[in-house]
Parts: C-alpha cells; sequence; structure tokens
C-alpha cells in the first residue's frame, strides 16, 4: 500500500530527483514531506532528520497546495453539476387557461373598447353583471406578454374580492369585469395607460413590469354579494 505522501506525487516520479545534491549531500528516505538524508563524503550516518535546500522544501510545499487545490476545485465542479442534475423541474403554476383553452382562443374574436382595451371570452357567463361599485369576487391569473405569471389569485388560494368601478385594482381590470356575468371567463389584453403607470419592481419568481407597460389577466367573475339569485 503507498504511503499517504507518495499520493501527492506524479506517477512515475524518482524520490531523488526531487532533492537533488547540495554540497554532497542526497536524499535517501523520506519520512512525511521531509527527507531524510545523510552526509556521502563522511560516509556517516545522521539519526537525525535535516532539511535539504529551502528550494527543494518549497518545491514540495508548492506541489502539495497545488494538487490539494485542482483536488478541492474539481470536488466543487462535481457537485454543483450533480447538484444541477438532480434538480427538480420547476412547479407548474395554476392557470385559469390551460393548453386546449389556448387553442380555442386561437379562434376566438378579439373584443376593442373605446379605451384600447382587448379582450376575449374563454367563457360567457349565465349569471349577472356586476353594477359599478358593488363588490365581486374574482380570480385571476396577471401575466407579461410573453406569459409569464407575476400575480395570480390561484396561488392564495382565494377570490380576490374588490369594488367594481370605484378605483381598488387597474383601470384595464376595473372596466374588463364589468362588462362580464357571473360564471364568465375573459382574457383581458390591457394596454400601458389602463396597467400600471409605476410599474412593478421585479421578486423571486416574479418578472419585472416597466411602468405603462402591456399586461395580459385571464380573469374568471365567480360571483357577487348581494346579487345571488335564490330559486324557489
Amino acid at each position: 500500500m503507498a504511503s499517504p505522501s507518495s499520493l501527492l506525487l506524479p506517477i512515475g516520479a524518482s524520490r531523488k530527483s526531487l532533492c537533488g545534491t547540495h554540497q554532497g549531500v542526497s536524499c535517501d528516505k523520506f519520512r512525511g514531506l521531509v527527507p531524510r538524508c545523510s552526509n556521502l563524503e563522511a560516509g556517516l550516518r545522521v539519526s537525525r532528520t535535516i532539511e535539504c535546500d529551502s528550494k527543494t522544501k518549497l518545491s514540495l510545499i508548492k506541489r502539495r497546495d497545488m494538487i490539494g487545490f485542482v483536488f478541492g476545485a474539481s470536488t466543487l465542479l462535481l457537485g454543483s453539476y450533480d447538484a444541477n442534475g438532480a434538480g427538480l423541474p420547476q412547479e407548474e403554476k395554476p392557470k385559469l387557461c390551460d393548453e386546449n383553452c389556448e387553442k380555442e382562443l386561437e379562434n376566438v374574436p378579439m373584443m376593442t373598447t373605446e379605451s384600447g382595451l382587448q379582450y376575449k371570452d374563454i367563457k360567457v357567463g349565465t349569471g349577472p353583471s356586476p353594477p359599478i361599485g358593488f363588490q365581486v369576487a374574482a380570480n385571476y391569473v396577471a401575466m407579461v406578454p410573453s406569459g409569464q405569471i407575476f400575480d395570480s389569485s390561484l396561488e392564495k388560494g382565494l377570490p380576490y374580492l374588490f369594488r367594481v368601478g370605484s378605483g381598488q385594482v387597474i383601470k384595464g381590470l376595473d372596466e374588463g369585469i364589468l362588462t362580464m356575468k357571473v360564471g364568465g371567463k375573459r382574457r383581458l389584453y390591457i394596454p400601458g395607460p389602463l396597467a400600471f403607470p409605476k410599474g412593478l419592481i421585479s421578486a423571486p419568481g416574479r418578472p419585472r413590469v416597466p411602468p405603462s407597460s402591456p399586461v395580459v389577466f385571464d380573469v374568471s367573475l365567480e360571483y357577487i354579494p348581494g346579487l345571488e339569485i335564490d330559486e324557489d
């Protein structure tokens, strides 16, 4: 079995070649990283360990440090690779419009209002439309035009409650919900002037929304408190 010190040596290297000679002194035995030397001219064996020239000692130390550095760096790289390889895929965020819905929307006509708001009805509701100032309960998924989600009531687990038409939400959302019916779903293409004038800063898992940039909202009108119709 190789000694621990020999593991630090290049394969095939000679032990004597690492020390050389200096004033008739050569190395014939290693103890750890410091060689044991003898005086060849006097022919006497010394019982204590002496250093060879300082250059040899520095060479051994540098060689040891370099090997340790390379080994440590390679370990970090391999660890990083294993961590990435074993990483789980990003969790899919809940949506109001799945893949089939997206395909169907391609054939739905786009409606445009005087303000510049555009929308497509994913599903037309059968309930009442909300009067201005009434509280509504709605679910929404807010996206940048690329489709990346920056806010969603579905992740919070509860519909969002607000008074429609009273300025509690952005103008495009207010306008878009006023013409919906309970039970309906709609995709709103909200232009910059009707969206976020000051924008939204980025956050973990949320993209930045530049000031007055267009956004897309998928909205479902769940119910209107106080307008539930009791059927006999």
